[in-house]
């Protein structure tokens, strides 16, 4: 075994027909018996296979066997973000964390460019091979554990997601913007040796992500250019519209706030490349119409509306904790 998660677990393995050493992922039952999540496994394993990309893992193989759903891709000897932030905390140097996500932030274009998005971001889904050499896994395998459906199952709060976009957890629709608004986290989490609003308990934690202050790495570590703080704050805008239109251009702007870049304009403008499912909700409206401007107005009241629903939700929730305490605390002296 080399790693588990909430999807599956992923093995070391061998390929008996070509005898190379593979890795392995076999999904966990709880996802393999549903239906939905079945077909949309064929149908992404299809299109991350045909990702040709040097930041994205090969796809060999996936399928069923024997009722378990499984992918076969290379094998990446080396190590992850997670360990690496593990190991050194906010010691990594900010040129090589700016260069992390710029490959993350191409290979999250490649996929975007083919419609697929991954909603998974995070440090253990980012693979690092000899020579510092990114690569992203996990593409399209969690649309069943997506931040809202781990946040709110029944319009209750049951987990806190660390990465998850605003959007997300209002269960509004969600495009590229949302697995940008996850690298900026990333982005802030690999500067600072912690992820973005660590310091906020229970389920505040992921209001902080609705309408809190944008998480600055240099008041946590002083020693990185200042520049990473304009970068983090716009990758996770809480409107998807003031976030980076790709994550590539993401990417540029965290290479020239290392300073290994001196313009992220060098690059081209900025522009999506997202199409398809991916593509940006509201792309067709016009930013000048009136119509739009309206349904801007509309969405920031619907937000709001959301914002205060899940503070009840969490309220609620709290209250119910200290009563089922009280009522434990009472049982318990009247058995005495």
């Amino acid at each position: 075994m080399i790693s588990h998660g909430d999807m599956g677990v992923v093995y070391r393995a061998e390929e008996l027909a070509l005898q190379r050493p593979v890795a392995l992922k076999l999904i966990v039952p709880e996802y393999s018996r549903d239906e939905r999540f079945r077909e949309r496994f064929r149908r992404e394993s299809k299109i991350a296979a045909a990702i040709d990309h040097p930041n994205v893992i090969p796809v060999f193989d996936a399928g069923e066997e024997g009722g378990v759903l499984y992918i076969m891709m290379r094998l990446i000897e080396g190590t992850d973000l997670r360990a690496l932030i593990a190991a050194e905390g906010a010691h990594i140097e900010p040129v090589r964390v700016a260069r992390i996500v710029r490959h993350v932030g191409a290979a999250l274009d490649a996929a975007h460019a083919r419609g697929m998005l991954h909603r998974d971001i995070k440090p253990s889904n980012v693979l690092i091979a000899r020579r510092d050499h990114v690569y992203l896994s996990d593409f399209g395998l969690a649309k069943q554990a997506t931040a809202a459906d781990a946040l709110t199952r029944g319009q209750t709060i049951v987990a806190r997601a660390e990465y998850v976009a605003p959007e997300q957890i209002l269960n509004e629709p969600v495009d590229a913007r949302a697995d940008i608004y996850a690298l900026g986290c990333l982005l802030f989490e690999a500067l600072t040796g912690e992820p973005p609003f660590a310091k906020v308990s229970g389920g505040q934690g992921a209001l902080a992500h609705l309408d809190a202050p944008r998480p600055t790495p240099s008041e946590i570590r002083p020693d990185i250019p200042r520049g990473f703080d304009d970068v983090v704050h716009r990758a996770m805008a809480i409107e998807p519209t003031e976030r980076y239109p790709s994550a590539g251009d993401l990417g540029r702007a965290a290479l020239v706030a290392a300073g290994e870049l001196r313009s992220a304009g060098r690059a081209g403008p900025e522009s999506s490349v997202a199409t398809g499912e991916a593509a940006p909700v509201n792309g067709r409206r016009s930013a000048g119409s009136s119509t739009g401007a309206s349904r801007v107005g509309a969405a920031a009241t619907a937000r709001a509306g959301g914002r205060d629903s899940l503070r009840w939700a969490i309220a609620i929730a709290g209250l119910v904790l200290v009563a089922v305490g009280m009522i434990a605390a009472l049982h318990g002296i009247s058995t005495l």
